[in-house]
């Protein structure tokens, strides 16, 4: 494991341990609306993310941090650690298990590791460019589902929070009655990383933002899924994000065409 990605698992470590105290309601934890009144931001957000952007400059000052309530510290480096401090921010007050902390390291704007850790399930799951992916230290690789009848999938709908005209729906429509189930976590991060393991066979939404997916596609891809946009290209998450094993992702992709991104 490189010195990057063994900080980077450090760093998500530390990070859930602070995210549970307010889980747990040792410290209190104050929730507000962020941009509309379906999309929240919690004091545990923004004092995860603190830590987090403090833990990375004291190991790599020169190193940017691009992070979801803060935004990006620093213009030119060649590093760049993508972070969402809790990803599934509702889950997470409601005292739901499905939330993770995830963290990419980007070199010259290429992802080179990954780390997402959902401390309430207790699993971690870990990736660096060409040397695969891994949950709780194991080796890990996507299902080897043939056929969309038989899949299993999650999705999630940040599109409507966002209040956006072309959303999800019409693809739930077209969808929903194909695959043998579907399920929902609320964590994108997660869902990748779901479908990185094997638990999902294929992943898909609307309107996530690069901080929402840089760590767990890095994972999926490492352990041998294809994740692209919604029209099979690499424009995601802006034109939409799809994961899936190499045998589904031509059978999905058509189910698209319904949405204009």
């Amino acid at each position: 494991m490189s010195e990057l990605l063994k900080e980077a698992e450090i760093i998500a470590r530390a990070a859930g341990a602070e995210a549970m105290k307010y889980y747990n309601h040792i410290r209190a934890n104050t929730v507000v609306h962020k941009g509309n009144a379906k999309d929240l931001v919690s004091t545990a957000d923004k004092a995860v993310e603190s830590l987090i952007t403090k833990m990375i400059h004291e190991r790599f000052p020169d190193h940017a941090v691009f992070g979801e309530e803060y935004g990006r510290s620093m213009e030119n480096s060649r590093y760049c650690w993508v972070v969402d401090p809790i990803d599934g921010t509702l889950s997470f007050v409601r005292n739901q298990p499905y939330f993770s902390v995830s963290i990419a390291v980007k070199k010259d704007g290429e992802p080179v590791a990954g780390c997402v850790f959902a401390p309430r399930l207790d699993l971690i799951f870990t990736a660096e460019k060409g040397q695969g992916a891994f949950e709780n230290g194991q080796p890990i690789h996507a299902a080897e589902c043939t056929d969309m009848a038989e899949a299993v999938c999650g999705t999630g709908f940040a599109c409507l929070r966002a209040g956006l005209k072309e959303n999800n729906m019409p693809i739930c429509d077209r969808i929903f009655p194909v695959v043998r189930d579907i399920k929902r976590c609320g964590s994108a991060a997660i869902d990748l990383c779901f479908v990185a393991s094997g638990r999902y066979d294929a992943f898909w939404e609307i309107a996530l933002q690069e901080y929402d997916v840089a760590a767990g596609a890095l994972i999926a891809s490492e352990a041998g899924a294809q994740v692209c946009d919604m029209t099979g290209g690499e424009d995601y998450p802006f034109r939409g994000i799809l994961c899936t094993n190499q045998a589904l992702q031509g059978q999905f992709l058509p189910y698209f065409n319904v949405v204009k991104l």
